[in-house]
């Protein structure tokens, strides 16, 4: 059993660390893709059961910093904006250790849209089924290891990469980045990391 212990608490130290480590680096090329409105819906969504309640402005507060945090390092010339319907939810509950450990997830509906073109890229809007990043907090279950405001930021910037990897998937959509100024624009660069979030052996 204290072996258990001790392998537990070392993987939540190693989790206490983790970053998403692509924010702090130049995002992948996106074309001429500037981020325009972020728009994030929340209206009555779904609740899974037994799962803590979060209010409909916490759930927009949080995606709508994902989406920026993410989105906002590019520096292309013709905008796009993200809109982000939340249709349900679960935060994981508290429960017993690989016994009754629950899960948190996010379900979300996004639509792109073109500015200069004022239409949208999809004629219907993409659904993901989001879940929490594994990690050793996650792996017991952030019900016992994590507060509600953690479990949605971590919930919300899994979804702001999966939309980003769904993006970068459809390279036509954000025009040829050669046709871009080079004086006025770039490809993006890297979100420079705060000084709370700097990471050391000790963290």
């Amino acid at each position: 059993m204290t072996r258990l212990l001790s392998a537990i608490l070392l993987l939540l130290g190693v989790a206490a660390c983790e970053r998403f480590e692509d924010l702090d680096q130049a995002p992948e090329p996106m074309g001429r893709f500037l981020l325009g409105h972020n728009i994030v819906v929340v209206n009555e969504p779904d609740i899974g059961p037994l799962s803590r309640e979060a209010s409909d402005d916490e759930w927009q507060a949080s995606v709508e910093s994902a989406i920026s945090e993410r989105f906002s390092r590019y520096d292309g010339d013709k905008y796009f904006h993200i809109a982000v319907k939340v249709e349900g939810y679960a935060l994981a509950v508290p429960g017993i250790p690989f016994v009754a450990s629950p899960k948190s997830a996010l379900i979300i509906s996004v639509t792109l849209w073109d500015d200069a073109n004022e239409g949208k890229l999809t004629e219907e809007p993409k659904l993901f089924t989001v879940f929490e990043k594994l990690s050793g907090e996650t792996f017991v279950s952030s019900g016992l290891t994590q507060t509600k405001e953690q479990q949605m930021e971590n919930l919300s910037r899994n979804a702001a990469k999966m939309i980003h990897d769904w993006m970068l998937r459809n390279p036509d959509w954000f025009g040829d980045p050669s046709l871009m100024d080079p004086e006025n624009t770039s490809v993006g660069w890297p979100r420079p990391v705060a000084e709370e979030e700097t990471i050391t052996p000790d963290s």
